[in-house]
């Protein structure tokens, strides 16, 4: 009775396991199918490589400097009597912009130009009665002499009297001023900025390196933060005929017109140097590119091959297409293309979104869909 009960419970425990090892069977043959099952292909969106003259640039960076602009200051102390400016205004070359009190130097002066004539009347009666030797030489030489002092007394005090006020050394425009009317002013006191804004210098530098691509008269593409969709164009006007020992780099200098006021000396600005000879170079997507640390790659459309060489098709009788990773060489990146050095040939189409899905060799599918582009509408960077 023990053994028959020790039996049926054996045979239990055996249908138990063998239960279970065919269930886990069966699982383990679903999954081997599920993986040799072919997998759908990859939707991704492509773009041709193409071929284009390509202008090549060297970027850099400079300052923008005004053609002219001074900081005016008075050469003495004084007490403002009369501002003839107003902030912001624009003044012609030689226009008054302040006066200082000059009653003194005026009363001076006043004095001086009345021993002047007397100088000039002795002078005259003298130079009658050398003739006839009424007097002598040295007296008439001793009269010329003193003319010739109250000349340049008169001179000074005209000087002096130029100092009390400001003329506008150029056309300009004014910048806010500093004073007021009443004001005691040391010498070399700033009144305001005075800068000519019809034209404008920026300032840049480049490596030694550089030199025999830039001569004079070379067109420069100029943007500034306050207009970050705008170009500003220009040409290098002067380049420093030294390079710099600390740094290796060349000062040059771009002249660009300003007609309508917008650009402001003090400005950073972001330039292109224009090279000439623009050459042909194959140029593809920005979004096409994936950037590391290892080099930077892209996906290239191609076609499967059968060990024979022959090209698999799908069961449409269409070539089925797979991703190929290709690492390459780039160069300048503008305006949403990267110029390509190596890796890519002209008319390959290489994937510009889908790439995060994809491997060397996974089968791929071009679509039309317009989210694809929109979601990877960025170069990537892993």
């Amino acid at each position: 009775m023990l053994r028959r009960r020790m039996l049926i419970m054996l045979g239990v425990v055996l249908l138990i396991v063998l239960a279970l090892g065919g269930y886990k069977a069966f699982s383990i043959y679903t999954m081997i199918q599920g993986f040799s099952k072919p997998k759908p292909p990859i939707s991704v969106a492509v773009a041709t490589a193409t071929e284009q003259p390509w202008q090549l640039r060297l970027p850099t960076v400079g300052t923008l400097k005004a053609l002219q602009g001074v900081n005016l200051s008075l050469e003495i102390a004084g007490t403002v009597k009369e501002l003839m400016f107003e902030s912001g205004q624009k003044v012609k070359a030689g226009q008054p912009l302040l006066q200082l009190d000059s009653a003194v130097e005026s009363a001076l002066l006043e004095t001086a130009q009345a021993d002047l004539g007397l100088a000039q009347l002795d002078f005259g009666r003298g130079s009658q009665l050398v003739d006839s030797r009424a007097i002598s030489k040295g007296e008439y030489d001793r009269l010329s002499a003193q003319l010739q002092k109250n000349k340049a007394t008169v001179n000074q005090l005209k000087a002096s009297l130029a100092k009390k006020r400001i003329l506008a050394p150029f056309s300009g425009t004014i910048g806010i001023r500093q004073v007021d009317v009443g004001d005691y002013l040391a010498s070399g006191t700033m009144i305001a900025t005075l800068q000519d804004l019809s034209s404008l210098y920026v300032d840049f530098f480049l490596p030694e390196q550089s030199v025999p691509k830039i001569g004079l008269g070379q067109p420069v593409q100029v943007i500034v933060s306050a207009y970050p969709t705008q170009s500003f164009p220009g040409t290098i006007s002067a380049i420093n005929p030294k390079v710099e020992n600390t740094t290796r780099n060349i000062q040059v200098r771009a002249t660009l017109a300003n007609p309508d006021g917008k650009l402001l000396p003090g400005m950073f600005a972001s330039l292109q140097v224009m090279l000439p000879d623009p050459q042909q170079h194959i140029v593809v997507p920005e979004s096409a590119i994936t950037y590391t640390l290892y080099g930077n790659s892209l996906y290239v459309v191609g076609q499967k091959k059968a060990e024979d060489g022959s090209v698999e098709k799908d069961d449409k009788g269409q070539p089925i297409l797979i991703a190929e990773r290709r690492f390459i060489e780039t160069g300048e990146r503008r305006d949403g293309l990267v110029m390509i050095n190596k890796g890519v040939q002209s008319g390959e189409q290489v994937v510009t979104a889908g790439q995060i899905k994809l491997d060397n060799g996974a089968h791929i599918a071009i679509s039309d869909d317009k989210t694809l582009t929109d979601k990877n509408s960025q170069p990537r960077t892993d």
